[in-house]
């Protein structure tokens, strides 16, 4: 029986590579400099750190053209609450990865209502997804992907 699987992940190398680029920009750029402004990546995703609120939110543009040319969604970054101490501000980002249980539920009720003959089943952070024809596979993605989620999401490990 086909299957596939709906997971939510990103290119971890190509984040690595979008951070560096933005850093690489806010080194050089005029209004960033003697501020000490940078990007790090931290386990749970990213913290942005500069002078004031201002230039944090510049950077937020920064990260998300780099982001974006390497193609990686926009969606999958989660902005926190800018925290300002004496001279420096900083703001963690974070970077959804999986399907949670709650969005799993969701996809597992749109596939439910769609009426078509696929079984979805929650295995962890990812939706498996088996029928008896390709058709109605292909049919239930274009099922979830008319529903807009706050989470990009991709369709891996098609098995025939």
């Amino acid at each position: 029986m086909p299957s596939f699987d709906i997971v939510s992940e990103i290119d971890q190398q190509e984040l690595t590579n979008a951070v560096d680029q933005a850093n690489r920009e806010i080194s050089n750029r005029f209004d960033f400099k003697g501020t000490d402004s940078k990007i790090e990546l931290i386990e749970i995703g990213l913290t942005i750190i500069s002078s004031s609120e201002f230039q944090v939110k510049q950077i937020h543009d920064i990260l998300e053209t780099k982001i974006v040319k390497r193609k990686i969604d926009v969606r999958c970054l989660k902005y926190g609450d800018i925290i300002e101490n004496n001279k420096e501000a900083q703001q963690i980002v974070e970077i959804k990865k999986g399907v949670d249980a709650e969005l799993a539920r969701k996809i597992v009720k749109i596939i439910k209502s769609s009426k078509l003959k696929v079984q979805a089943a929650v295995q962890g952070d990812q939706v498996r997804l088996t029928g008896k024809k390709r058709d109605d596979l292909q049919q239930t993605i274009a099922a979830i992907k008319e529903e807009k989620f706050g989470t990009p999401l991709q369709y891996i490990n098609f098995r025939d």
